[in-house]
């Protein structure tokens, strides 16, 4: 098992990793081969919802509308969910992976990034902030965690943009990323949001 990676596929269930055409890449939507077997661990359907499970299970394949890619020993590594998964100068950027890091900072509680629209790279990604007990949203708590994002992301997958700000949740606790996606594609800027611009000494 390699640290990280979500390890190797299960006896009896034969995993493809298929793009936006179905065919098979190193990196795309996993999706489960269900032509020959089905795996007995297989949910059977959506419950009432005929269309949904058409849409998940079609041309012999069972699409988890999760993307991962696979590595040269077989194991696959998380990338994000499909419709989470954005272009950032032509490259693919996965929000999964850039909280995983903001969140590795010390004054971080929790993370969400979304696509950001830019007139150069049509979109940045842009993060959404929730601080620990005794940090304080501003300048400074931006500064630095713009500075920890540069240290630790290629230069097409670091935060452009930040803003310290609840994040909206469902009933079950999950991140309404459509909310968060409409804000940010809007001109509405909270009393803490910050762009890396803010910053011209961290290029230094």
């Amino acid at each position: 098992m390699k640290s990280g990676s979500m390890g190797r596929p299960l006896p009896g269930y034969k995993i493809s990793l298929l793009d936006a055409h179905d065919k098979e890449q190193n990196e795309g939507e996993i999706a489960i081969d269900v032509r020959n077997q089905r795996p007995l661990g297989l949910m059977q359907e959506y419950r009432d919802d005929p269309e949904r499970m058409a849409q998940a299970l079609h041309d012999g394949f069972y699409r988890t509308g999760d993307v991962a890619s696979r590595d040269e020993d077989g194991y696959y590594w998380y990338v994000g969910r499909a419709d989470d998964v954005f272009k950032s100068s032509d490259y693919r950027v996965s929000p999964f992976e850039l909280e995983s890091i903001l969140i590795e900072h010390e004054s971080v509680a929790e993370a969400a990034v979304v696509p950001a629209p830019d007139e150069l790279r049509l979109s940045v990604p842009k993060a959404y902030i929730v601080l620990r007990r005794d940090y304080e949203p501003g300048p400074e708590a931006a500064k630095a965690l713009f500075a920890f994002a540069r240290a630790r992301m290629p230069p097409y997958m670091r935060i452009r943009e930040l803003e310290f700000a609840e994040l909206p949740k469902t009933i079950s606790g999950k991140i309404r990323r459509v909310e968060l996606r409409a804000h940010a594609a809007s001109e509405d800027r909270g009393e803490y949001a910050y762009t890396e611009a803010d910053f011209p000494e961290l290029k230094g």
